[in-house]
């Protein structure tokens, strides 16, 4: 198993809870969601319906985002949204139920967007106390929180894998908890501008998570100028072990074309090399 599909943006011209099935039929055996409900405590009835619809496609959730809010609206993340701290808090026990029913390991905590007339410190330190708090909550079902660099946000302090990083060391200096990890988004790192390549050189080995799409376009692999296949065979080289999650645009009809292209090109290269 290498690859992951996010549900969230991909087969999205199927109902959610139909999505697992689809990607099963794609010949993918893991998948992983942002927050698959419009709340941070949905009712019972709609959690058990997806735990049911992760089940009976026969796959694996992986990967499970904490509520982010609105995030067509422009919303980015909760955790250091002062106004909405409870609310996050509140999520924190349902996230962790659905983990530990899936055996899910990766819970991503987008950190949220600057809030006009609060002080960015202010904003710090709510982050910090409620990931201090989301840590502690899924270390209990061997979890990690992810903390992700994202592009198109302007709002969103978080742009570089060192700026991300930098949260992640502070909760282990505060804490000493050590289930906290980057998620190396290729795409979003490539269109911030970060030395993706040097990011991997440093920091590769540990990479909590992985997730690819190409740039320009947050297409899949091909569609752009990014080397993501080299740079997924050097973070392995490098240590990283985990899956590399599919979070890119495509059409359900043609979504994986690509996979089936680079392994036709690496048949081709390898006769060539024979003969």
């Amino acid at each position: 198993m290498t690859y992951t599909v996010n549900c969230s943006i991909l087969l999205t011209e199927l109902p959610l809870l139909e999505r697992p099935a689809a990607a099963k039929a794609a010949g993918f055996d893991a998948v992983e969601f942002w927050w698959p409900f419009s709340t941070s405590v949905p009712l019972d009835s709609e959690v058990d319906a997806f735990i049911a619809a992760i089940c009976n496609a026969g796959v694996q959730l992986t990967g499970l985002n904490f509520h982010a809010g609105d995030m067509p609206a422009g919303d980015r993340g909760l955790v250091s949204w002062p106004a909405r701290g409870k609310e996050f808090r509140d999520n924190i026990a349902v996230v962790t139920a659905i983990g530990e029913a899936l055996g899910t390991k990766g819970f991503n905590a987008l950190y949220g967007n600057r809030i006009e007339g609060i002080d960015p410190q202010a904003q710090d330190a709510v982050a910090i106390e409620n990931l201090v708090e989301a840590a502690a909550a899924v270390a209990q079902i061997g979890g990690t929180v992810l903390i992700e660099p994202v592009s198109g946000a302007d709002c969103y302090p978080l742009r570089t894998a060192a700026e991300a990083l930098d949260v992640i060391d502070h909760v282990r200096t505060c804490t000493g908890a050590s289930n906290l990890a980057l998620l190396a988004d290729f795409y979003h790192l490539a269109a911030n501008g970060d030395d993706v390549a040097a990011v991997i050189e440093e920091r590769a080995a540990e990479f909590g998570h992985i997730q690819i799409a190409d740039n320009p376009g947050r297409g899949a692999p091909g569609t752009g100028a990014l080397p993501l296949d080299a740079w997924i065979a050097r973070s392995r080289e490098l240590g990283y072990a985990g899956l590399i999650s599919l979070e890119y645009k495509a059409p359900i009809d043609t979504a994986f074309d690509w996979m089936l292209a680079s392994a036709n090109a690496r048949t081709t290269a390898t006769e060539e090399g024979a003969s």
